[in-house]
C-alpha cells in the first residue's frame, strides 16, 4: 500500500495543527494575472478555460462550466482529481472515476463546476519535463522522474485551489456563499486541508480516500480531521485496497461537523456509478 499502513492514526493538537497548516497558506496580494484563453458558449456547454498565476509563480489551467438555460449566480463545487489523471478526467464517459457522469449530474442539479489541473498534471506536464505521470508513489521502478513529491504535489494544489477561489470572487455567475469541493483519490486527501484551512468552502466529499498516511504528515487526513467543522461525505469502497475500515470509520468519528456520513459501496478504489447520485444528494442537501 502507497505510504505504509499506520495501523494506529492519531488526529493532531491544537499547536501541531498550526504547524502543517501553515504548509497552505498563500499570499493573495500577488496578481492573479487571470485570462480565459478559450470560450465555449453553444448549446450543449457554457464553459471557459481560464489560467491564473498560482503559488511560486506557476501557471494553473482551469475549466470552469456553468449549468445551461439557469440564471446566475451560480453555486460552484471544485472538482479535485486523482494522481496521473487531470482535470479533463470530469469531460470523460466511462473512466475509471465516472468522470463524465458526475460533472453532468452536478451541472444538471444546478452547479457551476470548476476543475483545475494538479501540479505536474495535465496541461501543467511542463513542470514534470513533459514525462507522463503514471505510477503511484512508492509503486517500486517509474519508467520516467517525478519532479515533485507527492506532499509537495498536495500542498501546491491546494493553495493553488485557494488562489482559484481568488478568482471565482472576480465572476459574477459564481455564488461565493455557496462553493463546495468533491476530491477523488488523492483530491480527497487534499480535501481535508482545503476544508481545514479554507472557510469559503462550504460542503465537501472524499471519495476513494486512501486513509493509510504516517501521523504528522502535511497531507495525511488526520493531520486536519478535527479542524473540518464543513458538512463532509467519505465514499470508499469495501475492497478499496488502499482504505482501512477502522481508519475510515474512526476518521469519521473525529470529525467535528454537525453534518458528516461514511457510505461504503461495493467495489474496490474505483468506485461504482451510484456514487454520483450519493455525492450530487449530498452537495444538494447542504449547499
Amino acid at each position: 500500500m502507497a505510504g505504509g499502513n499506520t495501523n494506529t492514526i492519531v488526529p493532531l493538537g491544537a499547536e501541531a495543527l498550526r504547524a502543517v497548516a501553515a504548509f497552505y497558506e498563500y499570499d493573495p496580494s500577488i496578481p492573479l494575472q487571470a485570462r480565459v484563453v478559450e470560450r465555449l458558449d453553444e448549446a450543449a456547454m457554457r464553459r471557459d478555460k481560464v489560467v491564473f498565476r498560482g503559488v511560486r509563480s506557476f501557471w494553473v489551467p482551469g475549466l470552469l462550466e456553468l449549468p445551461r438555460d439557469r440564471p446566475g449566480p451560480h453555486p460552484c463545487v471544485l472538482l479535485l482529481h486523482g494522481w496521473s489523471w487531470s482535470k479533463e478526467c470530469w469531460y470523460e464517459d466511462g473512466n475509471y472515476v465516472s468522470g463524465g457522469d458526475l460533472r453532468r449530474a452536478l451541472l444538471a442539479a444546478g452547479f457551476a463546476i470548476f476543475a483545475l489541473d494538479a501540479q505536474m498534471h495535465g496541461d501543467r506536464i511542463a513542470e514534470n519535463d513533459y514525462a507522463v505521470v503514471n505510477v503511484w508513489p512508492g509503486d517500486g521502478p517509474v519508467p520516467q522522474r517525478n519532479y515533485f513529491t507527492l506532499a509537495e504535489v498536495c500542498e501546491q494544489t491546494v493553495r493553488d485551489y485557494r488562489r482559484g477561489l481568488d478568482y471565482l470572487a472576480t465572476r459574477p455567475e459564481i455564488d461565493m456563499h455557496r462553493i463546495g469541493a468533491f476530491g477523488y483519490s488523492m483530491g480527497a486527501w487534499q480535501i481535508f486541508p482545503l476544508c481545514a484551512v479554507e472557510p469559503r468552502v462550504r460542503v465537501a466529499v472524499a471519495a476513494a480516500l486512501p486513509t493509510e498516511r504516517p501521523n504528522y504528515e502535511p497531507f495525511a487526513p488526520q493531520s486536519f480531521v478535527t479542524a473540518v467543522h464543513q458538512p463532509l461525505l467519505l465514499q470508499l469502497g469495501r475492497q478499496d485496497e488502499m482504505a482501512r475500515a477502522a481508519t475510515a470509520e474512526r476518521l469519521c468519528q473525529w470529525l467535528p461537523a454537525t453534518a458528516k456520513r461514511l457510505i461504503w459501496y461495493e467495489g474496490g478504489h474505483s468506485l461504482p456509478r451510484a456514487y454520483v447520485a450519493d455525492a450530487v444528494a449530498w452537495f444538494a442537501a447542504h449547499l
